[in-house]
């Protein structure tokens, strides 16, 4: 017998979550821990792991689907099952037939469509409207964005879907026959669009002369310009996301700021030296977060986040790394750097940044710590100022290390110098704390033994 799948909880405190993509096709047998779908948190991509060897029978929900926690998302079974009956196999789950399955969290969206009626009014007659008539239609936000950008009218759309309503494959169909009913506004845009190129394309000016293409044309319905081209890229899950949290860390957090720099020759000279003799090739980024660890350890009032009831101060030392993808903005943590080796925390730093690239972090691996480390140097940004990363304390921006004349006992010398900003929440870190702080970073980035000692 069937059973359904359904959207686990995948993040603390979480919701709900997007159906991305099924990684198993229909009718496909998969294995045990085997990644059946993808599924978009507000931080990341996570994959739906089999608890036992299957097949999926039916789905029950599209991807780009936002679906409750709970709600049944795929019809499961042994190999060699088939369902010819969706409606029947969902009321023998003791699931109403009429319930969606092809959209967030059950919740179709509830549109009234007009269409002519077939009784309409002769609009040529005098005084005569058009009539109209106005049935519901239960359409997901996945039909409606491929019926706005196809120029589909809905209301000639007949649904194949669970109680008529309309489904992905209803809208493929009618794009793959030729015959997509378009909408009034398309046609009506169309025409629109034909008469202003009617206008410019050859318009009399007033001494005769003629005007032609893209340039203003004086008409007698006015000037008519070439409108400008630009694309609108709807937000994603996690760019609503990160937009939010970081508007309310503006919001809602006292930034305050603290400026170094320090002569990082000696640092760069120790890099080259555990390369040349260790496995694990080591970057600046590597040294910066064991050094931001060890000051961590030596100013604890730095190692805390602010909660609405109390400060929490942390034992451990967990340290946020900035990681850009093509999804936005990661920050996976890197747990307890103070007391792992340097080249442990390289190997765990490579590896998170390179899974939140690809989009394959777990949810735990962006929760916690209270230090995020923001690193633009290999960009050749001096330095910049960064925001507090919810709920950390403070984020530390690194910059490029710049050759620099610089006085040393007297004498003026050449020297790598970098420079860092720190930014800092004032509700749980004082500014004489986060100046200490700053003070034994630099110390250690200036004597860099310290970091492997």
């Amino acid at each position: 017998m069937p059973a359904l799948l359904r959207m686990p909880g995948v993040a603390a405190n979480a919701t709900d979550a997007v159906l991305s993509e099924w990684q198993v096709a229909e009718n496909v047998d998969f294995t045990a821990d085997e990644a059946i779908a993808t599924v978009e948190t507000d931080k990341a991509n996570i994959d739906i792991e089999a608890e036992a060897a299957g097949v999926i029978l039916r789905y029950l929900v599209t991807p780009g689907s936002t679906v409750e926690v709970g709600a049944p998302i795929a019809l499961t079974g042994h190999p060699g099952e088939t369902v010819s009956d969706l409606d029947q196999a969902l009321r023998d789950l003791g699931i109403s037939a009429e319930e969606n399955f092809d959209n967030a969290s059950n919740q179709d969206m509830q549109v009234e469509v007009t269409a002519a009626s077939s009784h309409d009014a002769d609009v040529s007659s005098p005084g005569g409207d058009r009539g109209t008539s106005t049935q519901r239609q239960f359409v997901t936000p996945l039909v409606r964005r491929l019926a706005r950008e196809a120029n589909l009218d809905l209301s000639a759309v007949s649904g194949t879907g669970p109680g008529g309503r309309i489904v992905k494959r209803d809208i493929i169909a009618l794009l793959n026959a030729g015959t997509s009913p378009r909408t009034a506004t398309s046609s009506a845009s169309e025409r629109t669009d034909a008469d202003t190129t009617a206008a410019t394309s050859t318009a009399e000016t007033a001494d005769g002369r003629s005007s032609s293409g893209g340039e203003a044309a004086e008409t007698s319905r006015g000037t008519v310009t070439e409108r400008e081209a630009f694309t609108d890229t709807p937000h994603s899950r996690m760019r609503k996301s990160i937009a939010s949290l970081l508007t309310l860390s503006k919001q809602n957090a006292p930034h305050f700021y603290v400026r170094g720099s320090a002569r990082v020759d000696a640092l760069l000279a120790l890099r080259r030296q555990l390369n040349d003799v260790g496995d694990v090739k080591v970057s600046v980024n590597d040294l910066i977060i064991k050094a931001a660890a060890r000051a961590h350890v030596s100013v604890p009032a730095m190692n805390v986040i602010w909660l609405d009831d109390a400060v929490r101060s942390f034992g451990k030392v967990d340290i946020a790394i900035a990681v850009a993808s093509d999804r936005g903005l990661m920050t996976p943590v890197v747990r307890d750097v103070a007391n792992r080796g340097l080249s442990a925390v390289s190997a765990q730093t490579r590896d998170l940044a390179e899974r939140a690239r690809s989009g394959k972090l777990g949810q735990h691996e962006l929760e916690g710590g209270s230090l995020s480390i923001s690193n633009l140097g290999m960009y050749g940004t001096e330095e910049f100022s960064a925001i507090i990363n919810p709920p950390h304390a403070a984020t530390l921006a690194v910059g490029a290390a710049r050759s620099e004349p610089v006085v040393i006992e007297g004498e003026v010398a050449v020297a790598s110098v970098l420079r860092v900003t720190l930014s800092v929440d004032h509700r749980p870190v004082d500014g004489a704390v986060a100046a200490e702080w700053m003070k034994v970073f630099l110390d250690i980035l200036h004597s860099p033994l310290q970091i492997v000692m």
